[in-house]
């Protein structure tokens, strides 16, 4: 049985982010995961592997190697796979870009916790950062959301929101850039951030009642984007507790300065998704997602990647035997 070799522009046709939203959904109906991770070199040159096991899914690695100096040399500063073994015989079943694997497992894992979290009738979305986890989150959106009309972005550099918003022109939802955050965020239903911050850039403050926030980028203890008072008034679900609670920052640094205890963490997707339906409280609650991400994901996605992808080369093939 050999492996299928799966690159980053063969498969994204395959794709769609309400069939990466439903993998995910159908993940966490499955039993909680069994994963480790392994991390080797220096902040120079980096090893990062990250390692799963789902029963009925199967096994994943996905090792990535980062080099921050890449970027001066003109070339990605992460390269690697995703290996996806068959739950039955152990063989692999695929060889997967892992920049696939990563960029849809990040956004349609803050796309299902919107689901669960955010009002239906959001309308308006704030994106916080300006990169490329900010341009999937908007395209994610766009597709998964459908009453979303208007798309917000800001950055710390108002030329990047700008640059952004004009690349993002295609998209049913108006797009535009916007300098004050405060404002915007006053403005939003939905918030997702993105960015690098160790300071929040996010204040409880500004939120409006009923807004849903979307976490995405703070993933060591040091990093963080909401403040306190934002976690502490919010109904808090993450990802996966095992990869967030004690791990990242955007609940660490709370715990640590009192302003929350552990328990205000109300629980995580696999809750989310037992419960149903969404699982605010009413109308003018504040809700918040922490998205960690995790190896878990990485399998859940490189094996809705293999069967999207095995899904169009049949149709292709019986298109062609049908018109022989």
């Amino acid at each position: 049985m050999l492996p299928k070799l799966l690159t980053y522009e063969e498969s994204l046709p395959a794709l769609s982010w309400p069939g990466a939203i439903d993998a995910l959904r159908q993940g966490h109906r499955l039993p909680r995961p069994e994963q480790g991770d392994l991390l080797l070199g220096s902040g120079d040159a980096r090893l990062l592997n990250r390692a799963a096991r789902i029963e009925g899914l199967g096994f994943a690695i996905k090792g990535d190697s980062i080099f921050p100096g890449n970027a001066a040399k003109g070339l990605p500063t992460v390269h690697g796979a995703v290996l996806l073994y068959h739950p039955d015989c152990g063989a692999v079943r695929a060889v997967i870009d892992s920049r696939l694997v990563t960029q849809w497992k990040t956004v349609a894992d803050s796309l299902l916790g919107a689901q669960c979290l955010a009002r239906p009738d959001s309308r308006h979305l704030l994106i916080i950062g300006a990169g490329a986890v900010a341009a999937t989150l908007a395209r994610g959106y766009d597709a998964a959301f459908p009453g979303i009309e208007r798309i917000s972005i800001w950055a710390r550099r108002p030329e990047q929101a700008r640059a952004l918003a004009a690349a993002l022109g295609d998209l049913r939802a108006s797009v535009t850039a916007v300098e004050n955050l405060p404002e915007a965020v006053g403005q939003a239903d939905i918030v997702s951030a993105a960015t690098m911050a160790r300071q929040p850039v996010l204040m409880g403050d500004w939120l409006r009642p009923g807004t849903h926030v979307d976490l995405i980028g703070a993933y060591t203890p040091e990093m963080r984007e909401a403040d306190d008072t934002l976690i502490a008034s919010a109904l808090v679900y993450v990802d996966f507790v095992d990869t967030v609670v004690d791990k990242i920052g955007e609940i660490m640094q709370p715990v640590l300065s009192g302003a929350i205890t552990c328990d205000h963490v109300r629980g995580d997707l696999y809750d989310l998704v037992a419960a149903g339906g969404s699982s605010r409280r009413t109308d003018d609650q504040t809700t918040l997602f922490k998205n960690g991400g995790g190896a878990h994901l990485d399998l859940m996605i490189a094996s809705y990647v293999v069967e999207a992808v095995g899904a169009v080369g049949s149709n292709r093939k019986y298109s062609r035997s049908v018109r022989k």
